[in-house]
């Protein structure tokens, strides 16, 4: 159903994040001007939002038009777009420890935030909530691989190597060694997506679509769809590049590590709409889907996202992207995905499981400020 487009609708859960897009012109002026550089960021980190929102929209239009099996495609393969090009932005300006902080800050952030949000704004008043035990745990196992694979070159290059980048670098070179293994890690990663989406898409299904996953659409055209995820991936690339250009500069005038940044406030604002969304849909009950959402987002980073940026580090920037991550990172990556195993096995939801998530997140948070 097409909303009003009136004051009302910019109120609702799907119509704020496009109050935000002022901002869009303003953070290129801006930059054009060359004003100082915290406001640059500032101002293209919330730019990113709207244009997020819009390709979210876009995607799930065209999903509905598109029957099931390509929908399901449509919605994995742009979920996480905003976050893939902040990061290719930032890897042709030679800031791969910035790119590996914000996968890591993806995966963090959708298994503690999103998912802690989710199940607090959905058990209050409600005794406790429920979600298919199955469907998690098949997503949990993905982020399992993950960590390992993700581990293993890091422990390489103990081993064998340097050691273990400090959160405070920019970029390493680790030489052809570790970067032809993260290259084949990488290979494995997305070889074991893509039997994923296969599974999930084909052969088990109704593990991971439950009927109430239908969503009222706003009934987009095929051409105005696909227009409008190409405007919004326009939108997106632009604000990428102001928000990248400004990183260096800005976390240094305002005091955080761009290791922070990375982990925090770019993993945050490139997903902050599809974050919202499972948060909406846990106040509606319909936890399957917020829990979807959360960890299905965050494997899909770790199985997919990251392996394509290794990928494209052989042709962007001064040499390729090692998944040598810090030891913050790996204790980050390990613990939340142990939690989110924990917390999913039993198919049910409460209240005070949302705010220890959260906590957890907050910890993590606070470790990474003093890092």
């Amino acid at each position: 159903m097409r909303p009003a487009l009136n004051a009302s609708f910019f109120r609702t859960p799907q119509g704020w994040p496009y109050l935000l897009v002022p901002l869009i012109p303003i953070a290129v002026l801006l930059e054009l001007v060359h004003a100082e550089a915290t406001i640059v960021f500032a101002a293209s980190a919330l730019g990113i939002i709207p244009t997020a929102a819009l390709m979210g929209r876009a995607t799930e239009e065209l999903a509905a038009r598109s029957g099931p099996g390509i929908g399901g495609l449509l919605n994995v393969t742009f979920g996480n777009a905003p976050e893939l090009i902040i990061a290719l932005f930032a890897l042709n300006q030679g800031l791969q420890e910035v790119v590996k902080a914000s996968v890591v800050g993806s995966i963090l952030g959708n298994i503690l935030l999103v998912l802690g949000a989710a199940m607090l704004a959905g058990g209050i008043g409600r005794d406790k909530q429920t979600f298919s035990a199955t469907g998690a745990s098949v997503q949990s196992t993905m982020l399992m691989l993950a960590a390992a694979a993700l581990l293993m070159p890091a422990i390489f290059e103990l081993v064998e190597g340097q050691g273990l980048p400090q959160p405070g670098a920019e970029s390493i070179n680790y030489g052809p060694t570790v970067e032809h293994l993260s290259l084949a890690v990488a290979l494995v990663l997305i070889a074991t997506y893509a039997a994923g989406l296969f599974f999930s898409l084909k052969t088990h299904r109704s593990l991971f679509n439950p009927e109430y996953e239908e969503e009222d659409t706003w009934g987009w055209s095929t051409r105005k769809a696909v227009g409008a995820l190409a405007i919004a991936g326009v939108l997106v690339g632009v604000m990428s590049e102001v928000l990248v250009g400004s990183i260096s500069e800005a976390s240094e005038s305002i005091g955080l590590s761009e290791f922070f940044v990375g982990v925090i406030v770019v993993a945050i604002v490139g997903n902050a709409a599809e974050h919202w969304v499972a948060v909406l849909v846990a106040m509606k009950n319909k936890m399957d889907l917020a829990v979807n959402i959360a960890i299905g987002s965050s494997a899909q980073v770790a199985l997919f996202v990251a392996p394509v940026l290794v990928i494209a580090s052989f042709f962007l920037g001064d040499f390729p992207l090692a998944l040598v991550f810090n030891g913050f990172e790996l204790g980050a990556i390990l613990l939340a995905i142990l939690i989110a195993n924990h917390v999913t096995q039993d198919g049910e939801s409460t209240w005070f499981e949302g705010v220890q998530l959260l906590a957890v997140y907050f910890v993590f948070g606070l470790a990474f400020y003093f890092a």
